[in-house]
């Protein structure tokens, strides 16, 4: 009997060690909260501070010079929180990996971005071009479904929750683009509420 417990734990030592070699488990549930956050304060500020209303540029491009202004502040804006997320989810990744004595660099974690750059590129190079052309609708929407579509990439190298989460992005995204004066709601869902809820799972599934 003390045999087989003895056999058991080796067993379960030695899948701890291959997920920590072959997947990125550095990742934080708090790095998902305050994403979450950022994103709901930013998708508030776009519509009460800056007038931006998807139901005023319904299926149909809008002149970009008249747009100028608020343009510029939802670009600035969008950097804001992307540069805050970014910077939110590198450090509390970095503590976490420190406090489990590994390197939050790595072939797993190098890889992992390569597989979330592919689609995140894309999509940052189509919305561009859909900024460019003055289809200003479609830009929220797009968001959702690159973003998921990297996550679904990303959960082979991470948590598996994080393929639940991108799919649920990309429907989101799919529901925002044929409902487009929806478009910032869809986009406050997938990235606030939804970052909430699985940084809150992954916080009490991992971390406690």
């Amino acid at each position: 009997m003390k045999e087989e417990k003895d056999y058991i734990g080796d067993i379960a030592a030695i899948r701890t060690m291959m997920e920590r070699t072959s997947k990125f488990l550095s990742l934080s549930g708090w790095a998902g909260i305050m994403a979450g956050i950022y994103a709901l304060a930013g998708a508030w500020i776009a519509y009460k501070l800056f007038y931006f209303n998807p139901n005023e540029i319904v299926y149909k491009p809008v002149e970009t010079e008249g747009w100028s202004a608020t343009l510029v502040q939802l670009i600035g804006l969008a950097l804001a929180i992307l540069i805050l997320t970014l910077g939110t989810a590198i450090f509390l990744s970095a503590r976490k990996a420190n406090k489990r004595n590994e390197k939050i660099w790595n072939a797993t974690s190098k890889q992992m971005l390569i597989n979330m750059a592919i689609p995140l590129v894309t999509g940052g190079v189509l919305i561009l071009i859909l900024i460019a052309k003055g289809l200003l609708g479609l830009v929220a929407p797009l968001t959702l479904v690159f973003y998921g579509l990297a996550m679904y990439n990303a959960s082979k190298f991470t948590y598996s929750e994080m393929k639940v989460l991108g799919l649920m992005e990309i429907a989101l995204g799919l529901v925002g683009a044929y409902f487009i004066g929806y478009g910032l709601l869809c986009w406050a869902i997938g990235f606030g509420v939804l970052h909430i809820i699985t940084g809150i799972y992954l916080h009490y599934k991992y971390e406690r």
